[in-house]
């Protein structure tokens, strides 16, 4: 196949016209472009990577940066970035030239996206969705799987959203569920394989042998059979061969797997302006609204010695000054003083800091603090009790009692922190408004306690309000949404506590969305192939970037949906505010993450019970006998945890 022409002689010319035009001209340090043609004849596999939002938010996105790398280590593979448009280059795209549009391109070569072989989308958030959509339409891709011949690349997708890929099965002709170092080799293969015997069977074929292999998911081979009250009757494989559930991928070993040794460093500013190294993957604590800890499961940590390497090669590499130590809750990690002490006596005297994200209330303390702080600036502290009210986190399994936060705050402020952000959900199960307005009595505390240790006045608390949505794959995929009418009514009675108290008022910083977007993020959290007709609508009729608030219109999906549910028996409210029983089939009970559905159902009963009252506390495995959640033997995995007892030289600083 002859390589495809640069789009860029086309671009160049048109860049003024738009805002922030150095997002779509490539050649950030580290970036990678290779021949079209690096493999002997018809054996280059090519990859077109896409994380569906803005460039700012999409290249420090730590997944696809690794993808990248990986794929681009082989010297038969050829890997390239692309991200979504914003409306004004999109004008610019479509009017074109004299040549006609300009179609959907990678920031790398600036190759047409068509072009590739397989087009993978990493998405966290459902809520790129139509940006999935207008990149396709970009592109001259077909929308529709159905729809698509030899010439146009299998598109994949990937990320915490791909565990219920059913709202966009129509548009995917593939999905993978968990970790991708691994599997996007495999695939590589199998389309290798496949190019260099002629394409036997055309695109069908290629897809019935990603689809054997029992872990990568294609919804063509699946039919939906739909009972007369609108729910699933049943998901059944419609060929021999096809597996009746599709598993997920879990990578062990995370030393083996110390990427990204070459991290990107963008040419604009991005969201976040830092190296960030993964010290765990998974989390086993336990809370029930969590989707990322239940589907990432078991826990797997890096050791001392490969997360210091990942540090000096990453600062050597990327010229950051910032270093982030991320997982889902970074201060678990069992020798995570060990990590510290050695980082900050590596660093001491230099321009490096480090930080430690959202932090476990119960797993902080101010030697860890101290040392993340020695040689920076003192961040603002985050921690995230998520329930304003104990019985709240009773309920989700957040073991954290108001004791523990006003001491953990109290040491902070005596030890010269100024400013703390607590983070909480609303509309969890069972809560009531005094449960949210628990909230405000919390913050109150936590200031009066920050003066009084501090002896000072300027003491700050940020409350961060996020609504919650309820996830597959949880104990919580049963549970009733909260209207949004409901949570705005209870976000605004909490605000107006606040605001009305004249002692601790202003000290009390309020942050919250409300609970149109939310609404939206259940229906595509928890809905079927049906929602792809919403998904679509909502596209033609000009959504895109869903998840900015300022370009996301609830009117647009409430008017979609209406339309195109019509006559199916079911609505909005249907998938979002409607609890379910045990025994309805859920859209992704053929996807396995491993999880147990009898025991995620035995959990869902424990919240409830625990909103009565009941003393339950589902604790960590790491510590504790295995709960039996079905992860550990479904997959053939176990947890990988220290301590190893290795301890952290200090480098010479330069």
């Amino acid at each position: 196949m002859s390589a495809p022409v640069s789009v860029f002689p086309r671009l160049e010319p048109r860049l003024p016209s738009v805002s922030k035009p150095i997002q779509y001209v490539g050649g950030e340090l580290n970036s990678t472009v290779k021949d079209w043609d690096c493999a002997p004849e018809g054996e280059t596999v090519r990859w077109a990577l896409m994380y569906p939002d803005a460039y700012e938010v999409g290249l420090p996105n730590q997944g696809v940066q690794i993808l990248y790398e990986v794929l681009n280590e082989r010297d038969w593979i050829v890997a390239e970035r692309t991200y979504s448009v914003w409306p004004d280059m999109e004008k610019v795209m479509r009017a074109g030239d004299e040549q006609g549009s300009i179609p959907q391109f990678t920031v790398d070569a600036h190759r047409p996206v068509r072009a590739f072989d397989v087009f993978g989308l990493s998405f966290s958030t459902e809520l790129g969705y139509t940006n999935m959509l207008n990149a396709l339409d970009l592109a001259g891709i077909p929308l529709h799987a159905a729809d698509r011949t030899e010439d146009d690349p299998i598109v994949l997708a990937g990320g915490h959203a791909a565990f219920n890929p059913e709202p966009i099965a129509d548009f995917l002709d593939a999905a993978v569920l968990g970790d991708g170092e691994e599997v996007v080799l495999a695939i590589s293969e199998v389309v290798r394989d496949w190019k260099g015997e002629g394409r036997p069977g055309g695109r069908d074929e290629l897809l019935r042998r990603l689809a054997v292999s029992g872990n990568i998911y294609v919804p063509r081979f699946y039919d939906v059979v739909y009972a007369e009250d609108g729910t699933i009757e049943a998901v059944v494989p419609n060929r021999p061969g096809i597996p009746f559930r599709v598993r997920k991928h879990t990578l062990m070993d995370l030393d083996a797997w110390p990427y990204p040794a070459k991290p990107l460093v963008p040419l604009a500013e991005t969201v976040h302006e830092r190296f960030s190294v993964e010290i765990f993957r998974g989390c086993t604590r336990g809370c029930r609204f969590c989707q990322a800890g239940m589907i990432t499961r078991p826990v797997r940590e890096r050791s001392i010695g490969t997360i210091a390497d990942m540090v000096e090669n990453g600062i050597r590499k990327s010229g950051f000054e910032e270093v982030g130590l991320l997982s889902l809750s970074s201060a678990d990690h069992t020798e995570i003083g060990e990590v510290a002490k050695g980082l900050a006596d590596r660093y001491e005297g230099t321009n490096v800091s480090l930080s430690l994200p959202s932090t476990r209330v119960d797993a902080f303390n101010i030697t860890l603090a101290n040392e993340f702080s020695r040689n920076g600036r003192r961040s603002g502290l985050t921690f995230a009790p998520e329930g304003g009210s104990e019985r709240m986190r009773r309920v989700i399994n957040k073991m954290v009692t108001e004791e523990d936060l006003i001491r953990t705050v109290a040491t902070a402020y005596s030890h010269g922190w100024r400013q703390v952000k607590l983070y909480f959900m609303v509309g969890l199960p069972t809560e009531t408004d005094e449960d949210v307005l628990q909230v405000a009595e919390l913050a109150k505390k936590v200031i009066a306690k920050g003066r009084e240790v501090s002896g000072r006045n300027d003491i700050r608390c940020t409350v961060s309000i996020g609504g919650f949505v309820p996830k597959p794959h949880t104990p919580f995929q049963w549970a009733a949404q909260l209207d949004h009418e409901t949570t705005d009514e209870r976000l605004k009675k909490l605000r107006d506590t606040v605001r009305d108290d004249k002692r601790f008022g202003r000290a009390i910083g309020f942050r919250y969305h409300d609970g149109k977007p939310g609404t939206i993020e259940g229906l595509l959290s928890r809905g079927d192939r049906r929602v792809g007709r919403i998904i679509e609508a909502v596209w033609r009729d000009g959504g895109r970037f869903d998840g900015w608030s300022e370009h996301f219109s609830y009117d647009r999906w409430v008017t979609a949906a209406e339309q195109a549910l019509d006559g199916t028996g079911v609505d909005l409210a249907w998938y979002t505010t409607r609890e379910r029983e045990y025994d309805e089939v859920l859209p992704w009970d053929h996807l396995d993450s491993g999880l147990d559905k009898d025991w995620l159902w035995a959990d869902w009963e424990d919240a409830l019970a625990a909103a009565d009252g009941a003393d339950i506390e589902v604790e960590d495995c790491r510590w504790t006998p295995c709960y039996d959640c079905g992860v550990c033997p479904e997959m053939g995995t176990e947890i990988q945890i220290g301590p190893t007892g290795q301890t952290l030289l200090p480098l010479s600083v330069v």
